[in-house]
């Protein structure tokens, strides 16, 4: 029998909330006791995903630089702190796909705004509550969700791939520059997955070949605990 996990206490920010993976997450992770607060753009989705699932759900756009200061201040308020934040917002840049040569800058542009500035700029917004996470003992995480389109030149993944590139190397400087206050960083690749955003960038691909985004969800949490040995939430709260 799988040990039921009561994540408790748990405080965790998710970007991308209300669709494929961040909804799985969102979902899995209420599901286990933990307290979210979760980001998306539009209001009705927000408004939908938190009466599932009792999250706190914030309308914001985490490409506008205007939008961090706002998410990191409401999701610290509502939590009390925060333990984990998720960065799974994307954009692809140009939707469909397209060569760079037909790529337009400000498709790029777009493409940099969400899955790099943004991502940086809120973990900074974040990084004091993080720290204090930490340093209370806590443990604190920040995972970033990547993609293989970082390290192989598929063609007409070129935004999209160079974005996520830019932010797994981020990724791993944050984790060297942050083991002394105690933050961990991840860069995940969760795999091709049935969701709103593959479906845009490849509107032909067979669903049944991609990977259901519960499934991914699933083994990111999983990642999760193991990143996270010491919180009071995992060693009190697992049990069969």
């Amino acid at each position: 029998m799988q040990p039921k996990i009561d994540l408790q206490g748990l405080r965790v920010g998710i970007t991308g909330g209300t669709s494929g993976l961040g909804l799985a997450l969102v979902r899995q992770l209420a599901g286990k006791g933990a307290s979210i607060a979760f980001v998306a753009r539009t209001a009705g989705n927000v408004e939908r995903v938190a009466a599932e699932t009792g999250a706190f759900g914030i309308v914001a756009d985490i490409g506008k630089m205007e939008d961090i200061y706002p998410i990191a201040m409401q999701v610290t308020a509502n939590l009390g702190g925060v333990d984990v934040l998720i960065n799974n917002a994307s954009s692809l840049g140009p939707a469909p796909l397209a060569l760079l040569a037909d790529t337009e800058c400000e498709e790029l542009e777009a493409a940099l705004a969400v899955n790099v500035l943004g991502v940086f700029r809120l973990t900074k917004a974040l990084f004091g509550a993080l720290a204090a996470s930490a340093h209370e003992g806590r443990g604190a995480l920040v995972i970033n969700i990547s993609s293989d389109a970082a390290v192989n030149a598929y063609p007409g993944w070129g935004a999209y791939g160079a974005s996520k590139a830019a932010l797994a190397h981020l990724t791993a400087i944050w984790d060297e520059e942050s083991k002394s206050d105690g933050i961990r960083f991840l860069a995940l690749d969760p795999g091709d997955m049935d969701t709103p955003l593959h479906a845009l960038a490849l509107p032909d691909a067979d669903p049944s070949t991609l990977k259901d985004p519960e499934v991914a969800a699933a083994e990111i949490i999983a990642k999760m605990l193991d990143a996270l040995p010491g919180h009071a939430a995992l060693t009190a709260g697992a049990h069969a």
